[in-house]
């Protein structure tokens, strides 16, 4: 069996350009392409997904910066934090009478002269950052992958001279703008780009400067992604995403000094951001894209189907660690599981229905110490993504909780509540002591209540506030009921023991990570006869205590919803039902 004639992993744009050499050579008139895939992420998706060989492409991350190779095949995980808009490119360009393309370079391959038929196309940009809280258990195995990206002597001659130049910005010098635009005034006469006329010492194959790699952080490891080929509506703001594409990295490259601060500003793309130098950001041009969900963060999960025994046993296994966790506080822990396992699955109006704030109260000095810190502890073992906020006055006078725009550099400058989905917040208010609010601390109180009430989040326009769903479960850890967040659930905390939490097995650990990550997307239903029950039970309630109201009402329904799900059952049944009814009457007895 025949081979491919080039390397995916290693040469991906040798790849991309043979397809697109087919393509021509079929008699496709490049013009009437537009940009459009001519297979070449076919090919990739193919490759990578069909044929099993997404393990094999390292992860970009600080750890593997140092050594993967410009132009090769990298994925990176993240959220998209802003969306730049669109960039127009030279897309296709005619030399001596052959066709080449840019196609998932940041600029021209070969040199370009001012006779050049060229083609614009359009890509868009995309800034991502790895998910906000990420926890380091999450962390891939990919990225320990790099020898398929390291260079090859194997490549293609066209390959090295790639690597010298399409890892370069496109969009952080000038002479590339006047390339890409269309507009005839803004061209360069000789047709080619700062980059390709500037004298570049060569690339030594198989060597990597990790001197010249700025120090990245595992938080702070943005990544530039440029997009082809996708709708508008399949990536959105907050979404987390897998990007499978060419890495343009380039450790050494500082933007021309002799370009000014007005022809920056007055060339084809305006946002500053994507002027920074690709040393400070790495750009990926992709080529497959997959949503993520939490479940794809659980490193070496187990293959398992959430049948209902094997659920009922993972169930008992989480709750005696939950008990041990809260100092025997078995009341606590029943809610806590529910706690974690909620989130928003459908909205009603202004209703995110799902939802299940908590908020465990009568902590003293001497227990936050103690149980806050083990229960944050255990919380960021058990979930992905996960954030406290000490609720001090001085946090909240000076915090930017809410994204807003920076219409000077034109970008989205993020802010703390600017959370991926599946995102669990700890408050901790057991510290908050008598002061003043300035206006930056009141309207962080809003925002956290607008959160917790409706699951939504202003974002800061400047002239304008655009609200944004989210879908984060909230903790509230405080001495007396929290006034300033009132949550869905108040508990007060009776911990009977402080006896040291045992060490829980890595195994069984995995096995909770992968409970509470599969059932938060269990599908679920009433059923017409325990509809019935239910309707009957809450009118009795009402009934007995006049004060009870629907927001009571749709609380015990989301709890029975989760109390099912928490067994592996997709439909409510009269045991969860009573058991819920039994849960709500213990907590209404220790306010007693």
């Amino acid at each position: 069996m025949v081979g491919r004639p080039y390397d995916c992993l290693a040469n991906p744009l040798g790849a991309v350009r043979l397809t697109f050499e087919k393509t021509v050579t079929s008699g496709t008139d490049p013009s009437t392409l537009g940009g459009r895939d001519w297979g070449a992420t076919d090919l990739f998706r193919d490759f990578l997904l069909d044929g099993g060989a997404l393990s094999q492409v390292p992860v970009l991350g600080p750890a593997t910066i140092h050594t993967v190779q410009p132009n090769t095949l990298v994925r990176f995980r993240g959220m998209i934090q802003d969306m730049l808009g669109n960039e127009f490119y030279v897309g296709a360009y005619k030399d001596g009478g052959m066709w080449n393309t840019n196609k998932f370079t940041d600029i021209s391959q070969f040199p370009m002269d001012s006779s050049s038929d060229t083609l614009i196309w359009e890509r868009r940009l995309l800034y991502c950052v790895p998910v906000p809280g990420q926890n380091s258990w999450t962390e891939s195995s990919g990225e320990s992958v790099i020898s398929h990206c390291l260079t090859s002597p194997q490549r293609e001659k066209r390959q090295r001279e790639d690597g010298a130049a399409s890892d370069d910005m496109d969009v952080q010098a000038l002479d590339h703008e006047f390339q890409d635009s269309p507009c005839p005034k803004k061209m360069r006469e000789d047709g080619l780009t700062a980059q390709s006329s500037r004298p570049r010492g060569p690339i030594i194959e198989g060597t990597s400067d990790s001197s010249m790699v700025p120090d990245f952080h595992q938080n702070s490891f943005p990544c530039l992604v440029k997009i082809y080929d996708s709708p508008e509506s399949d990536l959105k703001l907050n979404d987390v995403f897998e990007f499978v594409g060419v890495l343009t990295f380039d450790p050494e490259f500082t933007a021309d000094k002799d370009i000014s601060s007005d022809e920056l500003a007055n060339s084809f793309y305006e946002d500053a951001l994507v002027h920074l130098p690709s040393s400070k950001v790495p750009r990926l041009h992709c080529l497959v894209h997959r949503k993520l969900a939490v479940h794809d963060f659980l490193p070496s999960s187990p293959t398992l189907e959430p049948n209902p025994n094997l659920m009922k046993g993972i169930r008992g296994a989480l709750l005696g660690h939950l008990t041990a966790v809260l100092g025997n506080d078995g009341l606590g822990a029943h809610f806590m599981l529910l706690h974690l396992l909620s989130r928003v699955h459908t909205r009603a109006s202004s209703i995110a229905v799902g939802k299940l704030s908590l908020n465990l109260t009568c902590f003293s000095k001497e227990s936050v110490s103690i149980f806050a810190n083990r229960l944050k502890f255990a919380i960021k073992n058990l979930l992905p993504f996960t954030h406290c906020i000490p609720l001090t006055v001085d946090y909240l006078n000076n915090a930017s909780l809410a994204p807003r725009k920076d219409y000077e550099m034109n970008r989205l400058v993020a802010g703390v509540l600017q959370l991926a989905e599946g995102s669990h917040l700890t408050i901790d208010e057991t510290q908050l002591q008598t002061g003043t609010l300035n206006s930056i601390g009141i309207e962080n109180i809003r925002l956290l209540r607008n959160l917790m009430d409706y699951q939504k989040v202003e974002y800061d326009f400047k002239y304008y506030k655009m609200e944004m769903e989210a879908d984060a479960q909230l903790l509230i850890l405080s001495e007396g009921k929290s006034n300033i967040l009132p949550a869905d659930l108040v508990l007060p905390f009776r911990p009977s023991s402080v006896d040291s939490c045992e060490i829980v097995d890595a195994e069984a650990l995995k096995a909770c990570r992968w409970y509470l990550a599969t059932l938060r997307s269990l599908p679920h239903s009433i059923g017409p006869d325990m509809q019935k029950v239910v309707e009957d039970d809450l009118v009795a309630a009402r009934q007995a205590d006049r004060s009870l109201g629907s927001e009571e009402f749709s609380r015990w329904l989301t709890m029975g919803r989760l109390m099912s799900m928490s067994y592996g059952e997709t439909s409510l049944s009269m045991e969860h039902w009573q058991m819920v009814k039994e849960l709500e009457r213990l907590r209404r007895d220790r306010f007693q």
